[in-house]
């Protein structure tokens, strides 16, 4: 029991770090957000990835900021108490709405509504008016 608790513990710690690390490469990350040790932020512009006060990047996930094809840099937002989903994709220049769920393995190709859940490829609407708590923890159902 207690090797658990210290390796949550150290797992925590090691979240932090990643979080001021990302700050320092100029990811606009608010405090009491928390990413992934193995998702995926665009490192091409970082300065574009902006991601809210209790939002959640689980593991896998990719946050893109710019398109090689079309020489884009852009600004991608993630909302207040949002989470995005393992291995789902949020192209350049969405804007995923506060309260939102992302499902996982979700290609995310438009702007999210806040209190919405979108799953699929591309992303759609599979419910709303959801209420969440921090992380994107969901209230009702």
């Amino acid at each position: 029991m207690l090797n658990r608790i210290v390796l949550f513990h150290v797992r925590v710690f090691l979240i932090n770090i990643y979080i001021k690390y990302l700050k320092l490469k100029g990811v606009d990350i608010a405090d009491g957000a928390r990413v992934s040790l193995k998702a995926r932020i665009d490192f091409t512009n970082p300065k574009g990835i902006h991601i809210s006060s209790g939002a959640y990047i689980a593991f896998d996930a990719i946050v893109l900021s710019h398109c090689f094809v079309r020489a884009q840099h852009v600004d991608t937002y993630i909302g207040k108490n949002s989470f995005i989903g393992a291995g789902s994709i949020i192209m350049p220049g969405v804007i995923v709405g506060e309260s939102s769920i992302v499902g996982a393995g979700s290609v995310v190709t438009k702007n999210v509504p806040d209190n919405v859940i979108v799953a699929g490829n591309p992303a759609k609407i599979i419910k709303t008016g959801i209420k969440t708590d921090v992380f994107g923890l969901l209230l009702n159902d």
